[in-house]
């Protein structure tokens, strides 16, 4: 069976694919945000091989959330599902100066990949957004636009 790792894995769709790979025997490491959500998540699902922690919106949290998984050794697969981006009211600036939803979404899946040993597959999930917008390459990072 193979070994997967999951981020964004405490509720939600991560939390759903974490258990049904669990029930088909696979060994499989969650993510959780902060320690709350590890205990909960380590409550839900007490089965799982471990649970890393740490919160994307930050670089510096990126770096350490892929040094534990990269500490835990190597895994035959990587599941990107944390993400945000329903319920912003309005633009947060993480403490990198970044709008927290492109820190999630975006640039948190792309350090992981880069800092995690490469497994032998990627999964990335996204939300259908690109389907009713069009990008502005003139502002990523949502300075000027609302």
């Amino acid at each position: 069976m193979a070994r997967i790792f999951i981020t964004g894995s405490t509720d939600g769709l991560g939390a759903m694919a974490a258990r049904l790979l669990l029930d088909e025997g696979h060994r499989v490491v969650l993510h959780a945000r902060n320690a709350a959500r590890a205990a909960d998540a380590h409550a839900a699902m007490p089965d799982t091989q471990a649970i890393v922690t740490g919160d994307l919106a930050g670089i510096a949290a990126m770096r350490d959330v892929a040094a534990q998984v990269n500490a835990l050794g190597h895994f035959d697969a990587v599941i990107h599902n944390a993400g945000i981006g329903y319920r912003e009211p309005r633009r947060v600036e993480t403490e990198d100066g970044l709008p927290q939803v492109f820190a999630i979404n975006v640039l948190a899946p792309y350090v992981l990949t880069a800092l995690i040993e490469k497994p032998a597959r990627l999964v990335y999930l996204s939300s259908g957004m690109h389907h009713g917008s069009r990008a502005n390459l003139d502002d990523l990072t949502w300075t000027q636009r609302p």
